[in-house]
């Protein structure tokens, strides 16, 4: 990458820095990037998939197999603590997980293509909405506009604070773990504080739930079996101190390497939940969100960019331990090979979600490259 593009990509990535927008709301930042990718004259640029979605495709000199890009379009709903001069200029809002970084690499492999086309087949480039409530890889995969789209080969990456700087990460197998957020309602009666006995409080039932389902989930090593329940919000009536409360409110996110485990944690969680409020004569409901499937890396995708990071020179360090946190990358699977890298953003970087997070500009090179390395293993070298 010349010192001219890379100065462009740099300017492109704090711009975008500066313009966040949350999860199904990215219309602006789709409108940007739509300018943009314009300029790189892709053979085709459609918009408005599975919501505010973006793709362009660069087709090849000859037929062949189709290789996809896909990076994400949102920010967070997190206030930004920064001086930087590129910080976020909307207020509650900031680019705090490096999606703007993101942005700007493929926008780099846009670049390149517009220059020079691959030998066969084409490339897709995807800007995937609402990545951090887990709906936007389901939405664009259904679009009916992606049917015309759908790659052979589709590769993304996430930046990864603590990972050594440039260095690639690339995991065999189980990539993320699925999760899902649970909201339990708990209802009884109200009742006045000084005759609680006249109404049914949901407190008692509140309080054996809140161990009773972490104990689901104990953590422990990434294995298949590995489940992981953690309680992250509870309300218990109003605030007030006349009413013994008739209403309680749990959330707890449930975690998983694979989703054969998720299905049996969420039917135990379920039963937990029917089984205590049933004891304090409460009726219950359950519902879902931010549902986001496990995310598996193909063999073949990987040993693609493995030899695309050798290619580029970059350290590449092979694992068979997932990370943690969701992905909705998993949702492409269905139809493509896929796999996802993590690049290294710093041992000591603010860590993904911080208020003080910014995403290194360094790596935006380092991403492109390695991006165009794979294009380049299944397309063939641009002719």
């Amino acid at each position: 990458m010349t010192p001219e593009v890379q100065a462009w990509l740099t300017g492109l990535r704090r711009e975008l820095h500066q313009i966040p927008d949350i999860s199904g709301d990215e219309g602006k930042t789709a409108e940007r990037i739509s300018q943009i990718l314009e300029t790189c004259t892709p053979d085709s640029l459609l918009t408005g998939i599975g919501g505010h979605g973006v793709a362009a495709v660069f087709n090849g000199n000859r037929p062949g197999p189709t290789v996809g890009i896909r990076c994400e379009l949102d920010g967070l709903p997190i206030q930004e603590l920064s001086h930087a001069a590129h910080a976020s200029r909307r207020q509650g809002k900031g680019h705090l997980c490096g999606h703007d970084g993101h942005m700007a690499m493929v926008l780099g492999v846009a670049r390149a293509l517009g220059a020079t086309r691959p030998r066969r087949g084409r490339v897709v480039l995807i800007f995937q909405p609402a990545e951090e409530t887990g709906q936007g890889a389901r939405a664009f995969r259904d679009d009916p506009a992606f049917d015309a789209l759908v790659p052979d080969f589709l590769f993304a990456l996430h930046n990864l604070p603590g990972l050594e700087l440039g260095e690639v990460q690339l995991c065999r197998g189980p990539a993320n773990c699925a999760s899902r957020g649970m909201r339990i309602g708990l209802t009884g009666k109200t009742a006045h504080a000084a005759a609680p006995h006249e109404g049914r409080s949901p407190a008692a039932a509140l309080a054996a739930l809140m161990p009773a389902l972490a104990a689901l989930g104990a953590d422990g090593p990434l294995v298949d079996a590995y489940a992981l329940t953690t309680v992250t919000h509870a309300k218990l009536g109003a605030e007030t101190f006349g009413v013994s409360p008739g209403h309680a409110e749990l959330w707890v996110t449930l975690r998983t390497v694979s989703d054969a485990r998720m299905a049996r944690l969420i039917e135990d969680a379920q039963s937990l939940v029917g089984q205590v409020a049933n004891k304090e004569n409460l009726s219950f409901s359950i519902s879902f969100e931010d549902i986001f499937t496990s995310c598996a890396n193909d063999p073949q995708a990987v040993q693609l960019l493995s030899s695309a990071c050798h290619a580029q020179g970059v350290t590449c360090r092979l694992s068979d331990q997932p990370q943690k946190f969701s992905e909705d990358f998993g949702q492409f699977s269905t139809g493509s090979k896929t796999a996802m890298f993590w690049l290294g953003a710093g041992r000591t970087h603010s860590k993904l979600h911080n208020p003080d997070y910014d995403f290194p500009d360094e790596l935006i090179p380092v991403g492109t490259g390695i991006f165009l390395s794979a294009i380049d293993a299944v397309l063939g070298h641009p002719s």
